[in-house]
């Protein structure tokens, strides 16, 4: 038994109180288990392949490796190092050839531990359907990639790489939740770290080890692992159920000429192997400039300034007042009409976002490998671009993106493969859980225009590479563009990087008058409406409800905050009543809902129990509620609600990101009320198309 405790006080204080609250604990001296000497798969389940029937459309690929437990070897984890190469997606990697061929979208690869002693190294790769066809041939490249890296003696310089990123990430890695900070380390507690390294041994790369690295490569061999192919295709003679889920498969021995191929692959010198296989490059997104000017200040600011104002451009700005990290943010807020103007138009803005990512996949890896990342969405009311992460680089990622998104080249093959990903994505969508699906349909109920994935897949069969290519440039070509640079950026900084937007992609003045508009529809005073949807999976046995009651404008502060002061006080009730005494369900929430321009307060169930009788539930227990909070609920309780409120909304941003994301929803929504506080915009952050 491990424990972790975290707190402000004193460490004699707090380990007087662990003393005191877990001395009785008995310490039965029980040996640590360890499975050394049993492998993770015998010879029998060596050399075999399982294909599977999903009940979700998808096509994956996995290869599954018996590996060696690398727990001691903290200081070298050579296992990273081959992650690192087999996972990489810049130019040379498995995936940039077989993404080429047309065969996949991504991959990742990875130690995966069993128990103690016993590991996996699996590579998962997502397959087209091309790539399904040829699925022998993906698992050959990959034989013939490793047949690569075995030529070439561990590279100490990809090591050296790998270490510094590693101890820049460790250095100024963002704060995260007390409760998931002890989660972990006393997870961590319980491996073979020393004592006095257990926050850092498994973030850091101490040493390089070329043996380690070697011994690791030899796992990865044909004869010592197997294949999972996930299809609802292929191959179609399923003649085996699992026996609780009633999942369709078959397993077999791979055949034996496959095998031979995968032999000779394994071994296949430079002048048997495609020539695109080779080693990376070095990452020039490496940070070099880490400094920060620490200023004192007695109070962060609250909001960002508007440095720039103008028909064209709006930029907000502010310089890191209080978590002195060489890292930004920059949000940038594309508005455009056009793109909700029909659900035909949003599946062709979808659609472009896809494609403008796919080219941007081998050119972006590097830079999130040094922690420098970018991120595309779309939504009614235009689309966002975001570059986060290390500073020192973040202008040269922005212009690649911002001439990625103007100068967009749609191959044929790849916008059939682009298309082919979203259809099976939102055929998907209604095989999630309930609770997964239903906030999507609550959300639209109120929001004035939107489209649903039903309405987006109608139209998406008739959209064409020649669609895209027609309309993008009619995007780009008339927009308003509002900025957030927010992080260890200057004022020249933030003023630059706008104008690098603004030049790169010259759009048209948008008239303030043509901007989207964000409206939500008001249901009326004492009505009560019921929305139901029947669920695609005829096997799910759950059903979920979204209850909801509105209580005004969003903009009404005296509302909100008792809005705000409501769910405080139910919150712990509500979860008691319908989860621990009734068990309605695993999922039972209860939360405030601030959307676009209406609040009010929800609960959301998933349980085996009818919709119908949840409501009736809820509203016993909130006729139950009203009752004690009239009659029996004490003042000191009810100011110690209002306390609890108050120090939440007093509590300090954990990082960086978090202080970015309450800037950027108080500007996209344009109220512009940035005293208005965190817990407003926990539940708005998705998208209605």
């Amino acid at each position: 038994m491990k424990l972790a405790v975290l707190g402000r006080e004193q460490l004699d204080e707090l380990e007087s109180w662990v003393t005191e609250l877990f001395s009785d604990v008995p310490n039965q001296n029980l040996p640590k288990l360890r499975w050394d000497d049993i492998p993770a798969m015998t010879e029998a389940e060596l050399g075999t392949q399982i294909f599977v029937k999903p009940v979700m459309d998808m096509r994956l690929l996995d290869m599954h490796f018996v590996y060696a437990d690398e727990e001691d070897l903290w200081e070298s984890q050579p296992a990273k190092y081959l992650s690192h190469l087999i996972g990489h997606e810049g130019p040379g990697s498995i995936l940039a050839y077989i993404k080429a061929k047309g065969w996949a979208n991504g991959l990742g690869a990875g130690p995966m531990n069993i128990c103690p002693g016993t590991s996996h190294f699996s590579i998962s790769i997502r397959l087209t359907e091309d790539g399904l066809k040829n699925y022998q041939e993906v698992v050959k490249a990959v034989f013939q990639y490793l047949a690569m890296v075995k030529e070439h003696p561990p590279q100490e310089w990809i090591v050296d790489e790998m270490a510094k990123l590693a101890e820049v990430d460790f250095r100024f890695r963002q704060k995260i939740p007390a409760s998931r900070t002890v989660s972990a380390l006393s997870g961590v507690m319980q491996k073979s770290f020393p004592r006095d390294k257990l926050l850092s041994a498994q973030s850091l790369i101490w040493k390089f080890d070329s043996d380690a690295i070697q011994r690791g490569l030899d796992y990865l061999r044909p004869d010592n692992f197997r294949i999972t192919l996930v299809s609802q295709e292929y191959p179609g003679n399923w003649d085996k159920k699992e026996q609780w889920y009633g999942t369709e498969y078959k397993y077999e021995k791979m055949p034996q000429e496959f095998m031979k191929e995968l032999e000779a692959a394994s071994k296949a010198t430079s002048s048997h192997r495609p020539s695109e296989l080779h080693m990376p490059a070095k990452n020039e997104f490496v940070p070099s400039r880490l400094d920060v000017e620490v200023k004192e200040v007695e109070k962060p600011a609250v909001a960002p300034k508007l440095i720039r104002n103008d028909v064209n451009v709006r930029t907000w700005w502010k310089k890191d007042d209080q978590f002195w990290a060489p890292k930004a943010n920059i949000k940038v807020f594309f508005r455009s009409p056009l793109v909700s103007m029909s659900a035909l138009t949003a599946v062709t803005t979808q659609l472009y976002k896809d494609l403008v990512e796919d080219s941007l996949t081998e050119y972006s890896y590097d830079a999130e490998l040094a922690g420098l990342e970018y991120d595309l969405q779309n939504h009614a009311q235009g689309f966002d671009v975001t570059v986060s992460g290390y500073n020192d680089k973040m202008a040269v990622l922005l212009e690649k993106v911002l001439i990625a998104m103007r100068d967009l080249e749609i191959k044929n093959d790849r916008f059939d493969i682009i298309k082919d990903r979203t259809l099976r994505g939102w055929r998907n969508f209604g095989y999630q859980q309930p609770f997964h699906q239903i906030s999507t349909y609550s959300r639209w109920l109120v929001a004035e225009k939107g489209f649903i994935v039903d309405q987006l897949l109608e139209e998406l069969d008739q959209v064409t590479a020649d669609d895209v290519r027609n309309f993008f440039p009619q995007i780009l070509n008339q927009m308003h563009i509002e900025v957030l640079a927010h992080g260890n950026l200057y004022r020249e900084d933030a003023l630059k990087m706008t104008d690098l937007v603004e030049s790169t992609l010259k759009p048209k003045t948008l008239p303030a008058g043509q901007w989207p508009l964000r409206r939500s529809i008001v249901p009326p005073q004492g009505s009560n409406f019921v929305y139901e949807r029947t669920l695609k999976d005829p096997q799910n046995v759950n059903h979920c409800i979204d209850y909801q009651l509105f209580t005004g404008l969003l903009t009404d502060r005296a509302n909100r905050a008792k809005l705000l002061l409501f769910a405080q006080m139910s919150d712990e009730g509500c979860f008691d009543t319908l989860r621990s005494k009734e068990q309605l369900g695993y999922v039972v929430q209860s939360m405030p809902l601030m959307l676009t321009a209406i609040s009010g307060w929800r609960v959301l169930i998933q349980s085996e129990r009818s919709p119908e009788y949840l409501e009736k539930r809820i509203d016993v227990f909130l006729n139950t509620f009203g009752d004690n909070l009239k009659n029996k609920m004490k003042d000191e309780e009810f100011e110690s609600h209002k306390t609890a409120l108050i120090n939440k909304r007093l509590e300090k941003m954990k990082n960086l990101n978090q202080e970015s994301g309450r800037f950027w929803h108080h500007v996209t929504s344009e109220a512009f009320d940035f005293e208005l506080g965190k817990s407003c915009y926990l539940h708005t952050s998705e998208h209605i198309y």
